[in-house]
């Protein structure tokens, strides 16, 4: 997807690690701390934690739409036939299973402090070790978040140890797509190599519990490979090779990392990856963006692929050469994927290929020659309906084809990855013979949307979801594939969704186009998009909200917020909404009374009311906390009694039982991250079960994690365990028909649905 890199994400975030030199020393002195995913068992010193009742056994699994992200790269483990990875910008990293042809997920088990390291920027291997895995992760660059760590596992992800890094990975910014970027040395597994995002280049001797700079004077490192030629077992390999985003080359060095020079011979371009071939020549890809900035993906203007023969001589082996200049697709593009498979064949991808498509070229002689696969690609995407719409628009073989391998152990077999999912086939050779190469979507649990906001209405559709770069759908049945319920345009980012509490045949949803939007009034089937749009002029979307039986709509975006009675035809400025700079106040409409709506004035510590439609806001309660701008807050109102609110201020939640009644806080409750109501326990006085994502105090300590309450709120239980906290939510809905069953939103995992064990 062409997803840009968000800012620091609204919710509050963890402290920030102490600002100390850069990869000293590991997290503590026994080497880290122990994470598990599952399957794993219990993490460590469980006992000392608090006691929180937990619930019957709650199962979780993805809503199955089929991928929607970016997948930046595969890892087969070069002497272990099946054993595959994947890594995706967002969304954690996954393990083939080959006899199910399914992706499990490796980081589900990451808390929220942890959020951040679900940006995986590089993955690695022991290839005398085939238990062993690494993987370097951490989002964003930005000084306000999380820092990135290196993750250890000796069984294969099932479990992790977490090495603090002290410096930003940027997982999801541009230049994500190059690497590999971290190293395992093949004669010495103590030894491994990092090139981090703009802090240079790093060596380790203890398995990556400490790391030391290296000689390398580049600071954005885009990929390192290691000469095996150059060790032998029980000694590391002398010779190593570095490209570079912000100081554009190849570098090499022949001291073990200690000095570098520029391959002179090479184009001043960053190299994006590299590959030794079985009879030891050297294959690089080039990408060059403006002004030295990364790329793979975004800002690649010019590219090539260059050749070390076993003499040591360098010779260009482009396939294409990019072309800027007039007309559709020909401004420019770079080179990216590369890898060579058993008898030396070879395969790279171009990048940012935006006209025409990108490409992937493959030969068996060396890059003497080449063949197109597009024109011999045949694309299977049944099962996939959103996929099947989405690629009436995509080009060739897709977009950000920065990953494509080959199967070490067998030459046809080849993946590519893309900016919304993978493609596998097995007959990669027949392109050579003039015949037709087919591509099956590999996705099966590999879920990397990212879901922006949910919704779990009472009739028609069981759960709705807006969705960013695929739109989105709506379920009839979440434990099933999305179906006919894909929404269209399928190429365009949802935001916000809501439905009509009393009429939920009425739905509304934002998109990232003119219009700004879109409705239906008959559950999604068919859709009108706004005659004009709610606010002229922005960029981005905002958040929307529809009155109970569908009267009136109210669409914030930044600092202000319309409102329309003739379903899009025309807008009313929200008179009395709050004046909050750029920042988005969700609309909230009240579940019961038709034309009534509510927003939650962070800066004001007020929530303000409008019962005319949303011409009008007024406050309705006051003297609230205020908040500051990083700290996150959720009002929702319960369906079936006018004037019910819920606010989560984040270190406490509020509940108002109706009106003229004042907010009385939950007393169990330390801190409130997002809230959900879905339907009651049987026989319970509580129409409604209460869901929090948060922290929730007893026997003298606060635990994390997902909770419910059959009570509205005076006892909790715990429904997920630490195998299943997903990092950090995004929004969160209980199902309004089925008693215990959530679904939750979180940050690249597309949706994922929790029940108790007996429930199905």
């Amino acid at each position: 997807m062409t997803r840009p890199e968000p800012a620091a994400p609204a919710i509050a975030m963890a402290p920030l690690l102490p600002r100390r030199r850069l990869l000293l020393g590991a997290a503590c002195a026994a080497g880290g701390a122990v994470v598990h995913s599952a399957p794993a068992p219990e993490a460590p010193m469980a006992a000392l934690e608090p006691k929180v009742p937990t619930a019957a056994s709650y199962q979780w699994h993805s809503v199955p739409f089929g991928a929607g992200g970016f997948v930046t790269g595969f890892l087969f483990h070069p002497r272990e036939r099946g054993l595959l990875y994947l890594r995706t910008d967002i969304g954690g990293a996954y393990r083939f299973n080959d006899a199910a042809q399914a992706w499990v997920p490796l980081l589900d088990h990451l808390s929220k402090a942890d959020a951040d390291l679900m940006g995986v920027l590089s993955l690695a291997v022991d290839v005398n070790d085939p238990d062993r895995l690494y993987a370097a992760c951490g989002l964003y660059l930005d000084e306000r978040v999380r820092r990135g760590a290196l993750l250890s596992s000796t069984d294969r992800g099932a479990s992790w140890q977490v090495h603090e890094l002290g410096i930003h990975l940027g997982g999801n910014s541009p230049g994500r797509g190059s690497g590999e970027r971290l190293q395992v040395d093949p004669h010495d597994g103590r030894v491994l190599w990092l090139g981090s995002s703009r802090d240079g280049l790093f060596k380790s001797t203890d398995r990556g519990r400490s790391f030391r700079p290296a000689g390398l004077a580049a600071r954005h490192v885009s990929c390192v490979l290691l000469d095996p030629a150059s060790g032998t077992p029980g000694n590391a390999c002398g010779t190593l090779y570095a490209g570079s985003h912000d100081q554009p080359g190849l570098y090499v060095s022949h001291d073990f990392g200690q000095s570098f020079e520029r391959v002179a011979a090479t184009p001043r371009q960053a190299p994006q990856q590299a590959a030794f071939g079985p009879d030891g020549a050297l294959y690089v890809s080039f990408a060059l963006g403006e002004a030295a900035v990364a790329c793979n993906p975004s800002y690649a203007r010019t590219g090539s692929v260059w050749k070390r023969d076993t003499d040591g001589r360098w010779s260009e082996i482009t396939p294409e050469r990019p072309a800027a200049g007039p007309g559709p697709g020909r401004r420019g593009f770079g080179y990216a994927g590369l890898d060579i498979g058993p008898h030396g064949r070879l395969v790279v991808s171009t990048i940012e290929r935006h006209g025409e498509g990108d490409e992937i070229f493959l030969s068996d002689d060396g890059g003497a020659q080449w063949t197109a696969l597009g024109p011999h690609s045949r694309h299977e995407a049944g099962g996939h309906p959103w996929l099947q719409d989405y690629m009436r628009s995509e080009r060739n073989l897709g977009h950000w084809t920065s990953a494509v391998r080959i199967d070490p152990f067998d030459r046809d077999r080849a993946l590519y990855g893309t900016g919304y999912g993978v493609w596998q086939t097995r007959r990669l050779g027949a392109a050579a013979q003039g015949g037709p190469v087919p591509w099956v979507f590999t996705v099966s649990n590999l879920e990397e949307t990212a879901t922006l906001e949910i919704r779990s209405p009472a009739a028609g559709a069981r759960l709705l979801a807006a969705v960013g770069d695929v739109a989105g759908g709506a379920w009839s049945d979440p434990a099933r594939p999305l179906g006919s319920g894909f929404f269209t345009p399928t190429k365009e980012t949802n935001r916000s969704i809501d439905f009509a509490e009393l009429a939920p045949a009425i739905i509304v949803r934002t998109g990232d186009r003119p219009a700004r939007g879109h409705w239906s009034d008959d559950g999604g089937r068919r859709w009108q998009s706004f005659a004009t749009p709610p606010i002229a002029g922005r960029g981005h979307t905002g958040r929307i909200a529809v009155s109970a039986r569908g009267s009136a709509f109210v669409f914030a975006q930044r600092g202000e917020a319309v409102c329309t009675h003739d379903r899009g035809l025309s807008w009313l400025p929200c008179r009395g909404w709050p004046q909050v700079g750029d920042e988005v106040l969700p609309p909230v409409a009240d579940r019961a009374a038709d034309g009534v709506f509510y927003v939650h004035d962070r800066d004001g510590g007020r929530v303000l009311v409008s019962n005319d439609g949303g011409r009008h806001f007024e406050p309705l309660l006051t003297e609230l906390p205020r908040l500051r701008r990083d700290d996150f807050s959720q009002l929702i109102s319960a369906p079936g009694a006018e004037g019910a609110l819920w606010l989560a201020l984040h270190d406490r939640l509020l509940h108002r039982p109706g009106p003229g009644l004042a907010p009385r806080t939950i007393a169990a409750v330390d801190e409130a991250w997002m809230v959900a109501l879905g339907r009651g326990a049987a026989g319970a006085a509580h129409p409604h079960s209460l869901y929090l994502w948060g922290r929730v105090h007893q026997d003298g300590g606060a635990v994390e994690g997902l909770f419910r309450s059959d009570d509205g709120g005076e006892r909790f239980v715990r429904i997920n365990d630490d195998r299943h906290r997903y990092g950090r939510l995004l929004s969160m809905a209980g199902d309004a028909r089925e008693h215990g069953v959530l679904y939750i939103a979180p940050h690249g995992r597309g949706v994922v649905a929790g029940r108790p064990a007996a429930a199905r």
